[in-house]
């Protein structure tokens, strides 16, 4: 530990640039984000209705999504959740089902879904300076009362999460109708009666609403046929239009959730509105459909007439004609779904889920596999990053949101999330994190999808049907049917101790839980007493509690003031680690940090022989060092400093433009790329022709400068070649 302390003085030499946060977004863009539910997979033209319309077959009437598409990038290889509740939790969190409460469609999800320690995109963006707002099916907080809905968990509202304008439905099982007769809305107006979080209840009218329409969308507001109780999907997108009209205008940038309830069932209710089949009245073949694909058809469309609304509102958002105002070159726009689309008449004619296998519900990829698209002119255009009118392969999933939003604004992300920044995907900046696998639970199985399209597939069985589970691998990228079971036991045994990892298969409401260090003088990591205990409850009720030593589903945020010193001299697994304010960690045994470890301005991790760090990635913060010897299993982001003594890396190691490196006696390995960027710093023991970095995969990039001086004044040529980095002496 003293080895370890002797450290800190070296952090007064990191330059000030350092302490510069680790993203600094120049060009922070507008967020819109429309979220569909219940839209399978191939229900989108280029996962299969442009080729459908080629072929004369019943397809789609989508012209305004299709010009997203044809500006922007689709993602076929891109997964969503099993079923709504999920979904909505994934998505906000940015934690897979392993990890949140909503695992499943438990009835108890809009009692407690996110917790109060749970930051969602809403609390991130709003942190970073954004004005938010949220419309549509939401989930969680209030009760399923039709005439009478109460609040019931302030914790978990949209109100409480960051999302500054509302308009939404806070129970889904109120949401399996069009036509409830009130909403919940946020901010309260002067004179309305407040509830808890607040929200209040507005009548479900289009009164509030502009009504300026796009030319493809049905009459709305004024016509005399039009229900006096409105079809709520037609308020949430006019008052998403007037928020983007209205903060377009405004000097802050946007972040607007459009979560539409549509095309969810029931159906049969969009017959209620005037024109409902306006769109398909000169298609050929809508004559001849049943009824339940012409309803689903016209939600289709209907959502497809607003998003052309919010196009226009881009483009002009006084809407004055003079298109000198757009705003629509620096909005990202995302359209996704929640889940696959349900194995339903529609489905079958107009191949709604792309001829994958299953549908919503299942863990299939006609049930998790969800339509992505993504366009942004100012980054996806021609000679950009990403071409437009093109596909990106990338495995991506809904947890992937969170943390690119959070990067795209400057933001951190939340600690320990599931999902990766796709931003430098997106802007062809940075360094694009790889994805190893993304994981869905459900109560009728598990799965597993790597990167390279192998999937394990384990349903559960009823009983009395030969077993508690049945296991298969397949491989999606090539078999999307699920047709060819790929027999590996090796592979069986991995894909089985992943979602033992991964917390996946437990018992409905099981989830990572968050703790921060207690001791004041430092001590044993793996002592219960250093550390809090965790408990969430409401109303009366206790969810879950939480205390005793490190577990694999932890959080954990260390901080303090140093010299605080914490020994890990027993091996120890957490889901992720945080460290700031000065705190010191000295490695002895193995220490596994499943998803990050975070190491903060002014903190130090020392490894010690014997030491082992086994992380999906290590961050290590501007005024953050790693030191010491011994080996790395995972990816390293330097923004601070690396100490290394005999320091062994299985993984890449990238430097950022405020790193640090400073060379010990022997080369810093890693079995992956070396990217290099910032400073170099070399010590008294510098020799002619030192080996300081070596990589197996290569070494890109440069240092800052060309020549580099030790404290006696000796100066050394860095030279770079395919495999190392060498000081050669002047």
């Amino acid at each position: 530990m003293t080895r370890l302390l002797s450290l800190l003085p070296l952090l007064t030499f990191i330059p000030l640039a350092s302490c510069l946060p680790v993203t600094a977004a120049a060009e922070r863009p507008n967020i819109l984000y429309i979220y569909v539910d219940d839209m399978g997979w191939g229900s989108i033209g280029p996962n299969g209705q442009w080729d459908r319309a080629k072929a004369g077959q019943p397809h789609l009437l989508t012209p305004n999504l299709d010009r997203v598409a044809r500006a922007g990038v689709n993602f076929p290889f891109s997964y969503g959740c099993t079923v709504c509740s999920p979904a909505r939790s994934s998505q906000q969190t940015g934690f897979h089902q392993g990890h949140t409460y909503a695992d499943r469609n438990d009835p108890d999800n809009a009692k407690k879904a996110i917790r109060a320690e749970d930051a969602t995109m809403g609390d991130v963006l709003k942190a970073a300076g954004y004005t938010t707002g949220y419309w549509g099916k939401w989930g969680y907080g209030g009760s399923k009362d039709m005439q009478a809905p109460t609040i019931d968990n302030v914790q978990t509202l949209p109100t409480s999460h960051g999302y500054q304008h509302v308009v939404a439905e806070l129970h889904h099982v109120r949401a399996h109708t069009f036509f409830q007769p009130t909403l919940w809305s946020a901010p309260v107006p002067k004179g309305a009666k407040a509830h808890a979080g607040g929200l209040y209840l507005t009548p479900n009218s289009m009164q509030p609403w502009s009504g300026n329409e796009h030319p493809n969308q049905p009459a709305l507001q004024g016509h005399k046929d039009y229900p006096k109780v409105a079809y709520c999907d037609d308020v949430y997108a006019f008052a998403a239009l007037d928020f983007v009209r209205r903060e377009a205008q405004s000097n802050a940038p946007f972040f607007g959730l459009l979560a539409f309830q549509v095309p969810h069932a029931p159906f049969g209710e969009i017959e209620q509105l005037p024109n409902w089949d306006k769109a398909y009245r000169d298609a050929s073949f809508f004559d001849a459909l049943p009824n339940q694909a012409k309803q689903w058809a016209a939600m289709i469309s209907r959502i497809d007439g607003h998003i052309g609304n919010l196009l226009a509102a881009l483009d002009d958002p006084n809407g004055d004609g003079d298109t000198s105002d757009s705003v629509r070159d620096n909005t990202l726009i995302i359209f996704q779904s929640d889940n696959g689309g349900p194995q339903q008449i529609s489905n079958k004619i107009f191949d709604a889920n792309g001829g994958l296998s299953g549908g919503k519900g299942s863990v299939q990829e006609g049930g998790i596999r969800v339509p992505t698209l993504m366009a942004w002119p100012a980054h996806i255009k021609p000679g950009g990053p990403l071409e437009p009118n093109t596909n990106c392969d990338r495995l991506i999933d809904v947890t992937d949101l969170l943390p690119t939003f959070a990067e795209l604004a400057g933001a951190p992300a939340p600690l320990g999330v599931d999902g990766v920044s796709l931003a430098p995907t997106l802007t062809g900046k940075g360094w694009q994190s790889e994805r190893a696998f993304v994981i869905h639970e459900s109560g009728r199985g598990d799965s597993v999808i790597m990167a390279n399209g192998d999937k394990y597939l384990r349903s559960k069985q009823k009983k009395g049907k030969g077993g508690n589970s049945a296991s298969a691998i397949y491989n999606v990228r090539n078999d999307p049917g699920e047709s060819k079971a790929i027999k590996d036991p090796e592979k069986l045994a991995r894909f089985e101790q992943i979602l033992r990892d991964e917390h996946a298969g437990t018992p409905a409401g099981q989830c990572a839980t968050y703790h921060n260090w207690i001791a004041k003088n430092g001590g044993a990591f793996a002592d219960a007493d250093n550390w809090s205990e965790y408990k969430y409850a409401n109303a009366g009720i206790t969810y879950q509690e939480e205390a005793g030593g490190p577990k694999p589903s932890w959080i954990i945020q260390i901080e303090g003031e140093r010299p605080k010193a914490i020994m890990v001299d027993a091996d120890a697994s957490v889901l992720a680690l945080g460290m700031k304010d000065g705190t010191a960690l000295s490695v002895t045994a193995k220490l596994t940090v499943r998803n990050e470890l975070r190491i903060g301005l002014g903190s130090v991790v020392g490894l010690r022989e014997g030491g082992e760090i086994q992380a999906r990635q290590i961050e290590i913060q501007s005024g953050g060092m790693l030191a010491g010897d011994s080996q790395v299993n995972g990816t390293i982001y330097n923004h601070g400093s690396i100490l290394p003594k005999d320091m062994k890396v299985n993984g890449s190691v990238h430097f950022g433009p405020t790193s640090v490196l400073y060379p010990g006696s022997k080369a810093l390995e890693a079995s992956g790329r070396i990217e290099l960027n910032g400073e170099l710093k070399v010590g008294p023991d510098s020799t002619d022709g030192a080996v300081i970095l070596k990589s197996d995969e290569g070494v890109t990039g440069t240092f800052s400068h060309k020549i580099v001086r030790n404290p006696e004044g000796q100066e050394f040529e860095i030279q770079y070649e395919k495999n190392q980095v060498v000081l050669k002496a002047k």
